[in-house]
């Protein structure tokens, strides 16, 4: 059996692969701050590491204000690395997002670069996976594009991903070797962010316009053609939009 540490073990990515692990008999603790584990503090960090061999990391900053996303990921992982270090973890697991290094105008995706940069810069063996936009996103998309009752969405390309379908690939990386390099993660469709969306609200009832845009902001930037898709070798998951629309419950 496994000691695997998942940092961000109680959200929703995180859960997925504490599940996954401990179906397999290993021992998975899920470290967040409601569990006593403080990645920026460091608090409890040290209890949490004695004896594991593998360290995944799937935290997310609370905010996506650009001093404090990049502040949450550079102290976060500086602490995660010391102390991963001190408690002799073989496999050093962290998730990232697709794009991250080919777009450099959104804070967040800057953020994720600085993080992987401390990752790859350490001396332990790690792998970093990149995911695309996970379906459970879409909603919040929404939400953050609309203005005056009118969702303003990009108007660009991705391949979502359910969340379950990077709970079940993380576990799977983190429990093999080291792969020192980056592992794309990507949803079987591409589809629109207009239709990602739509298709969300619909479920919900919900009849707000959505209209896309090339002028439309992301998150706070404007995407560039092409960087929320992965590139060729990428791991391909099988969960279609469709199905995982049809089984959620309306808002």
């Amino acid at each position: 059996m496994t000691k695997v540490v998942v940092i961000g073990g109680t959200g929703l990515i995180g859960s997925g692969i504490v599940g996954e692990l401990t179906a397999q008999g290993h021992e998975a603790v899920a470290a967040a701050p409601d569990t006593g584990v403080n990645t920026l503090t460091g608090e409890g960090l040290a209890e949490a590491l004695e004896g594991a061999s593998i360290l995944i990391d799937v935290s997310n900053s609370p905010s996506f204000e650009e001093r404090a996303v990049m502040d949450f990921f550079t102290t976060s992982t500086a602490n995660l690395l010391r102390e991963s270090a001190k408690a002799g973890v073989e496999h050093y697991v962290a998730l990232s997002i697709v794009g991250t290094g080919r777009w450099g105008a959104n804070p967040y995706f800057r953020a994720k670069i600085a993080q992987e940069a401390l990752v790859t810069g350490s001396d332990l063996p790690y792998s970093i996976v990149h995911a695309t936009q996970f379906f459970e996103f879409a909603r919040a998309i929404a939400e953050e594009a609309t203005v005056d009752g009118v969702a303003r969405v990009a108007d660009t390309v991705m391949r979502p991903i359910a969340a379950a379908d990077v709970s079940a690939a993380v576990a799977e990386i983190a429990l093999g070797a080291p792969t020192g390099s980056v592992t794309e993660v990507a949803g079987p469709e591409e589809i629109t962010m207009e239709d990602l969306v739509r298709a969300r609200l619909a479920v919900d009832g919900d009849r707000r316009e959505v209209v896309a845009g090339r002028e439309n902001p992301y998150f706070g930037a404007v995407v560039e053609p092409g960087a929320l898709l992965p590139g060729e070798g990428a791991t391909i998951a099988t969960t279609l939009y469709k199905d995982w629309l049809a089984a959620q419950t309306p808002r």
